[in-house]
C-alpha cells in the first residue's frame, strides 16, 4: 500500500485551490493510499482555524479532512521537520505546496505530490 504524508497546506487545498484532495490521490495511485498526518500539522491547522478569512476557513476544512488520516508522532516539533522525518521513516510520498519543503524532500529523494494545472495533483520526482 502506498503511504502519503499530508502537510498543512495540502489539507487546505480543497478550499484554497478547489482541489478534490482524496479523489486526486486515489486517481494518482489507483487506490486509497494510507494517509499520515503528523501531530504538529494538526496543531498548525488548529492555530490557523480561528478567524473569519479564507485561510481560517481552509484550516477548519483541513482540520476536518485530517480525520480521514492517521495521526502520527514525530520527534521533530516543527511541522515541516516532522513531515520530512515521517516521510523518511515510512518511505512515503508527501503532499505539499510548500516550495522550501518540496526542495528539502526532493533533495532526499522523497517523491512530492503537488498541484499541476488548475486543480490536479501530480508526482514530482526531481
Amino acid at each position: 500500500m502506498v503511504t502519503v504524508v499530508l502537510d498543512t497546506n495540502a489539507l487546505m487545498l480543497p478550499v484554497e485551490r478547489n482541489v478534490r484532495l482524496f479523489d486526486e490521490l486515489q486517481r494518482l495511485f489507483e487506490a486509497d493510499p494510507r494517509l499520515l498526518i503528523p501531530r504538529s500539522v494538526l496543531a498548525e491547522l488548529e492555530s490557523l482555524r480561528s478567524g473569519a478569512g479564507k485561510e481560517a476557513k481552509a484550516a477548519r476544512v483541513g482540520r476536518d479532512l485530517a480525520d480521514r488520516g492517521e495521526f502520527v508522532e514525530a520527534t521533530a516539533t516543527y511541522a515541516d521537520d516532522a513531515v520530512v522525518e515521517i516521510a523518511t521513516i515510512e518511505d512515503a510520498f508527501v503532499a505539499t505546496e510548500d516550495r522550501s519543503l518540496r526542495d528539502r524532500l526532493l533533495a532526499r529523494g522523497i517523491h512530492v505530490i503537488g498541484i499541476r494545472g488548475r486543480n490536479r495533483l501530480e508526482i514530482t520526482e526531481s
